[in-house]
């Protein structure tokens, strides 16, 4: 997964490395890069199959897919290494390039037995289930906690958090969410038992000829978003829904997004603008504040 973890478990110390393994299988088997994971497998022999967390992995990935209209498609590697992000050796590839690798990008020609596990993909296709892995490895790490007995502990994963239960002392705990623009925090949210997940294209970006590029992708287009938000915050139950949702709705922009949210019932959200306006859905309005620094902030609450 290719990032900082963070565990504050309130239990036995022994639990951090088990939890930590949850992890660790959960890589070995997704990885785009790792020669021994199924998915690589699947990229390099355009069929194979998935066992265990991999499998449901698949299944809600697919589903999101669905959800968000392709928003979310776990098929949009191909772009995403045509910039650079993959390898960090950044680059604008030609519009011909793009154009070429779009037909690759559609998840509908993923062919997925959920009895079977067996997966078929086009030539040239390649899958990957970033948009969702680490979500649904906390997920995950958080099951096997609570299965073991703890009721208290934060697991942050590179700025994908998971809460289970509130502190020891039963407050919620308090997730920061950062300043899209800046270093700071702009505002903290108060949770418990629930994943809270950002996707921002301050995350990481390239600049060329004085323009940034972002690494989330439109599939629809191959080139970054440009939805005018810089930054979406999900809040849920279930961490996979809110990975995959942060970085579909980033896709979607405002509009959309909000109409996405008015017709669910499993996540909250924040949304900051271009523009640096703050938009938070109904369901947060009392479980957040802001920072000092931006207590000036206009923040719009947006209800169903």
């Amino acid at each position: 997964m290719d990032t900082s973890i963070e565990f504050n478990i309130y239990g036995d110390a022994s639990l951090l490395k088990e939890a930590q393994n949850v992890l660790t299988d959960l890589e070995s088997e997704v990885s785009v890069t790792d020669p021994d994971s199924e998915i690589y497998k699947i990229n390099q022999d355009g069929t194979g199959t998935l066992t265990g967390n991999a499998g449901d992995l698949m299944q809600e990935a697919l589903e999101m897919c669905r959800r968000t209209d392709g928003a979310l498609d776990i098929s949009v590697y191909p772009i995403v290494r045509a910039w650079g992000f993959t390898t960090e050796e950044y680059q604008v590839p030609e519009e011909t390039e793009i154009e070429s690798l779009l037909p690759l990008v559609d998840y509908t020609k993923i062919q997925y037995d959920t009895a079977t596990g067996t997966v078929s993909i086009p030539k040239g296709m390649t899958i990957d289930l970033g948009s969702i892995a680490k979500g649904c490895g906390g997920q995950l790490a958080a099951q096997l906690l609570r299965e073991k007995g703890v009721t208290s502990a934060l697991l942050n994963l590179g700025g994908n958090v998971q809460a289970i239960g509130s502190k020891p002392d039963g407050s919620p705990w308090q997730v920061g969410i950062q300043d899209p623009t800046g270093d700071t925090p702009m505002m903290v949210l108060s949770v418990s038992d629930q994943a809270v997940i950002t996707s921002g294209g301050y995350e990481r970006y390239f600049e060329q000829d004085g323009k940034t590029y972002w690494h989330i992708m439109d599939p629809s287009t191959g080139h970054p978003a440009d939805s005018g938000l810089c930054s979406v915050t999900v809040v849920g139950k279930d961490g996979g829904i809110c990975d995959a949702l942060s970085t579909s709705l980033f896709v979607m922009g405002l509009e959309k997004a909000a109409a996405l949210w008015q017709q669910s019932n499993d996540f909250e959200a924040v949304f900051v603008t271009d523009s640096h306006e703050v938009y938070i859905t109904e369901g947060l309005k009392d479980c957040f504040a802001l920072t000092e620094d931006h207590a000036d902030t206009n923040v719009k609450v947006l209800e169903k």
